[in-house]
This record gives structure tokens, sequence and C-alpha cells, in this order.
């Protein structure tokens, strides 16, 4: 078992050399093509457009695409982002993706950038049940293309990792396959946190005994 130390520690180095080594272009410098409709298929695989599409669960997600369209037979990657971030984490995956044949979706999730955030007046709208009902409204009301039932390919990162498996546990019957990166399984988390937690109580009664016993001998 790795040191979680250590993982942080990479974590941060890792993120800290993408700021350096990474493009100087801002997420708001990529703005969707003038003639979208009139450019090659080589070109569009480089191209990422964006969109604003409002659900039927009321919610309006700002989407970022790239790759044919779902419509054309295309499978469908979903990326999820993770806190403090928006869609630009997954611009390289996304070209990537695009160039294998893929079609590409990276939407703020509701609450970031560019979609719509519920107030604090109705933290309930922020629940698992809520966040995995705006996804599958989005695969239904847009990436499906006409096919019902339409499974979706899904990759994730910190918290939208935790979202991604909320999704796979609620409705595995629209996930293909899932990736997950630096979360883990929350269930299997709290399993591992009750037992570092009974076993700091196991010695923790052992010291009060032990005390309680040379208390008493000394009398």
């Amino acid at each position: 078992m790795r040191c979680p130390f250590f993982m942080v520690v990479t974590s941060c180095l890792c993120g800290l050399c993408s700021c350096f080594f990474d493009d100087k272009r801002k997420p708001n410098q990529e703005k969707p093509p003038i003639a979208a409709t009139t450019a090659s298929a080589d070109d569009q695989t480089a191209i990422i457009t964006h969109r604003t599409v409002e659900l039927s669960t009321g919610v309006r997600l700002h989407l970022a695409e790239a790759g044919p369209p779902s419509s054309s037979g295309a499978s469908t990657v979903l990326l999820l982002h993770g806190f403090p971030e928006l869609w630009y984490t997954w611009r390289h995956q996304m070209r990537a993706l695009a160039a294998a044949g893929y079609h590409a979706v990276a939407p703020d999730l509701c609450g970031y950038g560019d979609s719509d955030a519920p107030t604090v007046a109705y933290p309930g709208q922020y629940t698992a049940l809520h966040v995995v009902g705006d996804l599958e409204a989005l695969i239904d009301d847009v990436l499906a293309g006409g096919e019902k039932k339409k499974q979706v390919f899904v990759a994730a990162h910190d918290w939208g990792a935790l979202i991604a498996w909320s999704l796979c546990l609620f409705r595995p019957d629209r996930v293909r396959a899932r990736r997950a990166q630096h979360r883990l399984h929350t269930p299997e988390r709290r399993a591992e946190a009750r037992r570092w937690a009974q076993g700091a109580l196991r010695l923790f009664r052992s010291w009060i005994v032990s005390v309680c016993f040379s208390l008493f001998s000394l009398t």
C-alpha cells in the first residue's frame, strides 16, 4: 500500500509542473469556431466547441465538446472535473480522444463555471441524487443522438470521481466503463476509517486499564 503522504506530494508536484510548462492560453480563449459547418473532418477533431444546454431537470449546463457527434455513431466519453476546476482540466485529453474517433464531452458541473449554480438556500439540489439526475438528463437529452438507453464512457478526477461512483451505483445501465483518478470508492474509505477508529479505541481502552491498575497498585 502506497504512503498517502507520497501520493499527496506527487500530486502537488504534477500540478506545479503543469502550471509552469503548460501553454499560456486561458480558458476563456477557447472559443467555438466561426465556420464549424465548413471545417473538414480532420479539423473538427482538433476543435473544442462550446454550448449551453437546458436539461429536463431545469438545470443549464455549459458543455465543451470535441470529436464527431454522437449522432454519427461515435462513442461518447463523459469527462467530469474535480474541485476547484472546470472543463478546461480535460482540454488535452479531449483533443486526443477526438483524434481517436470519440465524442469527448466535458461539462462544467452544477455550481461551477458557466453552468447554473443553485443558491445556498436550496442545498438539497447538490445531493448525489440531484447531480446524478443531471448527468442522466444530459445523456438522454443531449448525448443520446436518438439512441435509447445510451451508454457512455466516464472518466473523472477528484470530486468528479465521487460523482462518477454515484452514477455507476445509481444508473449502471448508462455507464459502459469508468475511470476514476485520485479518489477511492467512498464505502471502501469509510470501512478503512472505521477499522482505524476501532483500533484507536481498543488502544485507548487498554491504556485506561493499565493506568487504573497502576494507580490501584500504588495505594
